[in-house]
């Protein structure tokens, strides 16, 4: 049995205890609550009455069962409800912002400007006092808590980048709120949780104090402690009793859902996976039939691409082709707008961000061309993880933590095909052990956490080509790699673009060594311009860009005493050169360099290049 599990027993044993106890109070030997004994009111604990009699000479211990079972089903009750109400608003209002965000979480927050008291005092008064009523008005009070806390979760999740491979993979919205990013808040989920639940409790029993809660002459905690305060000198002990058994569910609860908190995360146990987590058998919507699209025609055609924040150009006019079997390399700094191209392609950009100008014609399958710069929500989803894929950088962070590897591999699928049961399970194991994962049949069951980083990789790769895309781009899919294991996954890429001739590739790096191994054409972007275009052969045995002739010279040589650097930063977006955006760190630059942007140049018939001097470089 594992530590977190063990910590369970517990509070989890008390709190069964507690919870059996007031469930079965109807049928445990228990004396009449309201059977009255003047002469014996304020009678100490005897045999017969376990811990006394009250100012009516009722059983106490009966009435605090009794009292247990109003207090912890109002709260409890209460709890629950807010908790799917506020649920539901706070991934709403988190996923898709704007509109949505304003109508939900931002309208339920407007109950917070009331103080909690005075809400359900205002609630109870309007409704009158009973436990119906006082469970309407905790969960009107408490589902803006929800909403808040789910909210800021989903926030922060929606930016993780397992939620954007999963919407790289063309995963539904709503499939991804419930199936992706609900597991992933509800640790924060079960803490409120707890605070709720305790907190509701409180309020409940203020109320019954104060005779605005559970009507007499059912008990509930509050009532009684409301009847003790006046006997206190009398029988002190008449106060004890519900004031220990509200302080010590309350604590007990808190427990409780603290140690479930890491009991629950998948990242904290074995194999064998959460408590809470099941594998479930999904139908598809509708199949796919891969229908081959004209040899000549241009897999992917972008022209004159820009994108921007606010009025800050971030790329500008970018221009490139893939076509169809050719891996087209994407290179230069951190910054030059490398990765935002690749993100524009899915759909997949930065909310702040947007494609300002410029068009990027993709053919699918069937032979149509669509402008990917142009597409709706719903249209670049159709596309993503069937026609067009993408393998991110971090593996650890794109996939999700708290599903199993071939749970996420069946999304993946059956987000676009109909298939399920052993045909499912078989391409699951199939993709595993075409990537080279070892023993697929018992990886397929493991959490992300579990496998190593070049199987986690692997893993990444099998959602990115789970559907046979036409078109697979490929961020920097090496960069947190050991040389081994980065070989490895180069040599895996090889494989898969000679097991799918038709596919197209956008391999992003800022490794020169990686473009010569596994790069048909090469893309060399800077400042978010493309500054030089070609065959990687000839591109590389000749530069006709000072930038170019920069990064080849700075790659590290065998036998080399020193390194080369490229002096000077790449410039800021903000802060952008008038002319050629290279020429503060040219050699090369003249006059003409810093006045005026120069025009792309075609020093070949395949060859483009973006400098007055091409002539000059060497």
């Amino acid at each position: 049995m594992k530590a977190s599990t063990r910590k369970l027993i517990l509070p989890g044993t008390i709190v069964a205890l507690i919870v059996a106890t007031v469930i079965l109070a109807p049928v445990l030997p228990l004396q009449d609550t309201r059977g009255m004994d003047i002469p014996h009111r304020f009678a100490g604990p005897s045999a017969a009455h376990w811990l006394g009699q009250d100012e009516f000479g009722r059983d106490v211990l009966s009435r605090l069962i009794w009292g247990g079972r109003a207090s912890l089903f109002i709260a409890v009750g209460s709890a629950v409800l807010a908790a799917i109400a506020g649920t539901t608003l706070g991934l709403l209002g988190g996923y898709f912002r704007g509109v949505v965000e304003l109508f939900t979480v931002r309208a339920a927050e407007i109950i917070l400007c009331l103080p909690p008291l005075l809400l359900a005092l205002l609630v109870v008064t309007i409704l009158g006092a009973g436990t119906w009523p006082l469970i309407l008005a905790l969960t009107i009070l408490y589902t803006p808590n929800y909403a808040r806390v789910v909210y800021a979760a989903t926030q922060q999740v929606r930016g993780l980048d397992f939620v954007t491979a999963q919407r790289a993979m063309g995963t539904h919205p709503l499939k991804i709120l419930v199936r992706t990013i609900l597991p992933n808040v509800l640790p924060p989920l079960l803490v409120q949780m707890s605070l709720v639940v305790a907190s509701a409790m409180v309020i409940e029993s203020g109320l019954s104090f104060l005779g605005l809660g559970v009507v007499p002459p059912t008990p509930s905690w509050g009532l009684m402690i409301r009847a003790a305060r006046g006997a206190m000198e009398v029988a002190p002990l008449l106060l004890v009793w519900p004031s220990l058994a509200l302080a010590g569910t309350i604590l007990t609860f808190n427990l409780l859902c603290d140690r479930l908190q890491s009991a629950l995360d998948p990242r904290a146990v074995t194999a064998g996976g959460a408590l809470w987590l099941r594998p479930r058998s999904r139908e598809a919507k509708k199949p796919v039939t891969p229908v081959a699209a004209p040899a000549e025609a241009p897999l992917l055609e972008i022209s004159d691409m820009s994108i921007a924040v606010h009025d800050m150009e971030l790329v500008r006019r970018v221009s490139l082709t893939v076509r169809p079997g050719e891996t087209v390399a994407l290179v230069g700094e951190s910054g030059s707008g490398k990765t935002l191209t690749g993100l524009a392609m899915t759909g997949l950009l930065p909310d702040t961000l947007r494609v300002t100008g410029g068009s990027a014609v993709y053919t699918t399958r069937d032979g149509t061309a669509v402008d990917l710069a142009k597409l709706d929500e719903e249209g670049i989803r159709k596309l993503r993880g069937d026609e067009i894929s993408m393998v991110f950088q971090d593996a650890a962070a794109s996939l999700n933590p708290v599903l199993r590897i071939g749970d996420q591999l069946g999304e993946a699928i059956q987000a676009h095909h109909q298939i399920s049961g052993e045909a499912l399970q078989k391409r699951i194991v199939d993709l595993l052990r075409h990537v080279g994962i070892p023993d697929p049949e018992r990886r397929h069951r493991a959490y992300p956490h579990e496998l190593s980083g070049g199987q986690r990789q692997r893993a990444m790769i099998a959602l990115a080509v789970a559907n046979s895309p036409r078109l697979l781009i490929a961020d920097e899919p090496t960069t947190a790699l050991d040389p081994t294991i980065q070989a490895q996954i180069l040599q895996l890429f090889a494989q898969l673009k000679k097991d799918t001739p038709g596919m197209g590739m956008i391999f992003v790096t800022h490794d020169l060594a990686v473009v010569a191994e596994i790069a048909d054409r090469v893309t060399v972007m800077y400042a978010g311009e493309v500054v030089e275009e070609g065959p990687v052969a000839e591109v590389f045995a000749r530069p006709r860009h000072p930038y170019t002739a920069a990064l080849i010279s700075s790659v590290p040589e065998s036998g080399a005493e020193r390194l080369t650097a490229i002096p000077g930063t790449v410039p800021s977006p903000r802060n952008m050169p008038t002319g050629c955006r290279f020429a503060p760190r040219c050699g090369f630059a003249t006059a003409e360099c810093e006045s005026r942007s120069p025009k792309a140049e075609h020093p070949a018939a395949d060859r483009v290049t973006r400098c007055f001097r091409w002539e000059n470089v060497t």
